[in-house]
């Protein structure tokens, strides 16, 4: 039998995202802003609900495209207030162009946004050995101190459990299970 991390349930999107996309350490900005938009409006919601919206939220939002995102006019931003595809949340939004800008100027001080995220874990994705979903914490120090940071930048809806979740996200850490599946060739990545 497979052994995977259970939260995936029965659901084939959960599960085709837990198996390819979830710890895999990302390097390109354009996937890392994605990530961070979908952690912003998962907040007070189930990573189910998004991931099930994820292509309303790509057309939505420029298939991720920063550049475009920042770019958003009034009335592009008003209209996707009422566009069902997505969650419809004015604050998460509004937020979504106001972190566009400031991933922006991230990517013009250090390079990419690549570049400034991963020092918050030394460069390299933080393996971690969870036997059981209950050892996954909500935040970690890392988490703290890039949400501290990102608020600073001007940055909306990056809590510290916010960030926790996209670093999972992102593979900046690996909180895939011991005995999952994925858990070892997540660990062999970087």
């Amino acid at each position: 039998m497979i052994q995977r991390c259970n939260w995936t349930k029965d659901d084939a999107l959960m599960i085709d995202y837990h198996d390819n996309e979830w710890g895999v350490a990302v390097h390109d900005d354009q996937k890392h802003f994605e990530f961070l938009v979908l952690d912003a409006f998962q907040a007070g919601l189930s990573w189910k609900t998004i991931l099930h919206r994820r292509e309303g939220f790509r057309k939505a939002f420029a298939n991720f495209d920063v550049i475009k995102v920042s770019k958003f006019t009034d009335d592009r931003l008003e209209k996707l207030m009422h566009d069902e595809k997505i969650i419809r949340n004015r604050l998460k939004i509004l937020g979504t162009k106001k972190n566009a800008l400031a991933f922006i100027e991230i990517q013009k001080e250090f390079g990419s946004f690549d570049n400034y995220i991963w020092k918050f874990v030394g460069g390299k994705t933080i393996l971690n050995k969870r036997k059981t979903l209950k050892d996954i914490p909500a935040t970690t120090s890392e988490s703290d101190a890039m949400s501290k940071e990102l608020k600073k930048r001007g940055f909306t809806f990056v809590g510290s459990t916010i960030c926790y979740a996209y670093m999972q996200a992102a593979g900046l850490v690996n909180d895939h299970l011991v005995d999952c599946l994925c858990y070892s060739k997540k660990s062999k990545k970087k």
